[in-house]
């Protein structure tokens, strides 16, 4: 280790994002981006940012893009906090939130960077096993705990948790927070947002990567009571005060503006989604139920890791988690009728070499 390292460094096991391959002709199903561009609003957008005033700071605030949020959720903006990505933001939220005596609670099964913060911060984590189907049983989590944390759907699973079950959980858990990380809500689920007048100990967290069609502009943001934010402002403004630039501001508030696109790019993803479960399972895969802009699915007599490979080399990319319980299993971003036609061609391909 180095000499000049702070001891926690070196204790810290990193998250591993997915890759970024460097060639071009590759079909990349592996991050869950969306296959359709941004809104050609938000592009206007940002081109109308580029100009003198990026001399200048941006809103420390970005208050034009909290009252666009607010306004599409119906909630007050002081009920609203934005950060780079929902990494970000729940980074800050681990950290202003979670650091109590009592253990976090999280999936085992889940979102990988929640252990990462755990060790950043020097909070305890303790997972909850998912059922046998990787469905997530609120019962588990009534529990002592200094807060609960999870992906509806849930990452790398792709199973929604209804909404009902999430409020019969803040019903019976009212002394810590529970954090609702809704990544992927947009594709099949209803968010929990409009829970957040009920139950000051709700957190809803959301991004603009996935159906916003924002991944590279990093935009995300949490919806709770004030009393929440206000933690999560004081962190944020004691780490880095400008979280937000002018061309970020701007664009998302221009993809919240632009409905309709939303509306037709996401029905999109939804309807390519039910086309792959449907090529996959054709192909002898067994998939589970999804919610997400990703399909989760095994295949009973090949390997994971040698269908990883295999897709590999003929030019398609999927993720592969070497963790027990889905070691079996591979992730596959739903891509354009193109990208998954050209996956399951491929898939055809090693099966019958294989």
């Amino acid at each position: 280790m180095n000499p000049y390292w702070s001891p926690v460094v070196g204790t810290l096991v990193p998250y591993v994002p997915g890759e970024q391959p460097k060639l071009s002709n590759l079909v990349k199903l592996n991050t869950n981006e969306h296959p359709c561009g941004p809104s050609p609003r938000v592009i206007e957008a940002i081109q109308h940012e580029l100009g003198d005033a990026l001399r200048l700071y941006p809103d420390p605030g970005a208050e034009r893009l909290k009252q666009a949020i607010a306004d599409y959720y119906g909630v007050r903006t002081q009920q609203v906090f934005v950060g780079n990505g929902s990494d970000e933001v729940l980074a800050h939220a681990f950290f202003a939130l979670f650091q109590h005596s009592r253990p976090l609670l999280f999936p085992d099964v889940t979102y990988s960077f929640y252990p990462v913060y755990c060790g950043l911060y020097g909070i305890e984590g303790r997972t909850v096993p998912l059922a046998e189907d990787f469905s997530l049983r609120v019962a588990d989590y009534l529990q002592p705990n200094g807060g609960i944390v999870f992906p509806n759907p849930n990452a790398p699973t792709g199973r929604l948790l209804p909404l009902a079950e999430i409020e019969w959980l803040l019903q019976r858990n009212r002394d810590s927070v529970v954090l609702v990380d809704e990544a992927y809500i947009d594709f099949g689920g209803e968010t929990a947002i409009g829970l957040v007048d009920r139950y000051p100990n709700l957190l809803v967290v959301q991004t603009l990567s996935k159906s916003r069609s924002l991944a590279g502009l990093r935009v995300g943001f949490a919806v709770g009571d004030g009393g929440l934010i206000e933690a999560l402002e004081r962190v944020k403004n004691s780490f880095n005060s400008y979280p937000l630039d002018r061309l970020a501001i701007a664009g998302a508030v221009a993809a919240f503006e632009d409905e309709a696109y939303f509306e037709r790019s996401r029905q999109m993803v939804i309807d390519e989604r039910r086309a792959l479960v449907a090529g996959l399972e054709e192909h002898g895969f067994e998939v589970l139920p999804s919610a997400a802009n990703f399909v989760f699915a095994r295949h009973p007599q090949h390997e994971a890791a040698r269908l990883a490979a295999g897709l590999r080399e003929h030019g398609v990319i999927v993720r592969h988690f070497r963790q027990p319980r889905i070691e079996q299993y591979l992730r596959i971003s739903v891509g354009s009728t193109q990208q998954n036609a050209a996956l399951l061609n491929a898939l055809e391909l090693i099966l019958t070499e294989r």
